[in-house]
């Protein structure tokens, strides 16, 4: 991450805020899907859209949670338009009638932003017998950008206007397994590190969104997919490691963003002209970055996309 004070080709730089970064910027008329939008940067994401005129469907495990949030979004930007529907990433029957409810709303699609994600988690399986942190961060945001894609393609087409899709992913990709993506090991318990397929499933996330860009560019579709690191920030990701915990809330202030700080790469991505024309890209600290070697591999993302398509053929059919 660069230090706070330095300002990329953007004009903005780590220590922007997400309201700083969408400041004048009308996104009336557009429809967004945040996931994790009850909470961390996803809240904030979905409050700062929102505050700029974008419709906002919060995607979220916790109706409840996502309810409350909506409350007090409101308060704060009465005018400004939220529904919350119920999506459990891990689940791929979850994510099947998420995006039929969400079609079922008639709405148009400019902006899916895929935020949720869970980190470093001890060995678990889906309810669809997958790692759990493979299945939730890419699995399931992969499954509900394919079931959307026709919805983006038509609200473009119609509306004239560039549909963007932003996929957090994180500089924890660097530290994924030695080869990447263990494809023929995704489910070994005995050889799991928690923080290596952290890094794999973010290493995903970057992959998707290239893979995405170069398949959008073939077919001349007006939608731009972009992979982002937020930054360091506290949020509740940190839950199963209770000593980083500790200390993050230690020296935090100090060395990590604020939630402000870490959804405004986010913001950027999605809403400033700056952005537009911008695919296939790592972003981070408001401007275009670099992943590793094997985020760059077209190869692996092909690769990656097959997999993943095997996955969930049956869920998409």
């Amino acid at each position: 991450m660069w230090p706070f004070w330095w300002k990329g080709a953007s004009g903005f730089s780590a220590h922007s805020t997400a309201e700083e970064v969408t400041h004048g910027i009308d996104g009336t008329g557009l429809t967004a899907i945040v996931t994790g939008a009850s909470s961390g940067i996803g809240e904030e994401t979905t409050r700062v859209l929102a505050l700029r005129g974008v419709h906002i469907v919060m995607a979220v495990r916790n109706t409840d949670s996502g309810n409350q949030v909506r409350e007090k979004i409101l308060k704060e930007t009465p005018q400004a338009k939220i529904d919350v529907i119920k999506l459990d990433l891990s689940s791929m029957a979850s994510v099947r009638s998420f995006a039929s409810e969400f079609k079922s709303l008639d709405l148009p699609l400019n902006l899916l932003i895929n935020n949720a994600g869970i980190m470093a988690c001890p060995y678990m399986l889906s309810s669809d017998n997958i790692e759990l942190q493979f299945a939730t961060n890419h699995l399931g945001h992969f499954l509900l950008t394919n079931l959307l894609l026709d919805t983006m393609k038509k609200t473009a087409n119609e509306s004239n206007s560039e549909g963007r899709i932003v996929i957090l992913s994180s500089e924890g990709h660097r530290y994924a397994y030695r080869e990447g993506i263990r494809f023929d090991k995704i489910n070994d318990e005995a050889s799991y590190n928690t923080l290596q397929a952290y890094g794999q499933s973010k290493l995903c996330n970057i992959l998707h969104a290239t893979e995405l860009a170069r398949q959008f560019k073939e077919q001349g579709v007006n939608i731009t997919a972009n992979s982002l690191h937020p930054g360091s920030i506290m949020t509740n990701l940190l839950r199963y490691h209770s000593f980083i915990n500790t200390l993050g809330n230690a020296v935090g202030k100090y060395v990590l963003k604020s939630i402000p700080q870490g959804a405004a790469t986010t913001c950027y991505a999605a809403l400033h002209p700056q952005a537009k024309g911008v695919s296939g890209e790592y972003l981070m600290d408001n401007n275009i970055s670099n992943p590793n070697s094997q985020g760059k591999d077209t190869n692996l993302a092909k690769k990656l996309w097959e997999f993943s398509l095997s996955l969930t053929s049956e869920e998409e059919s």
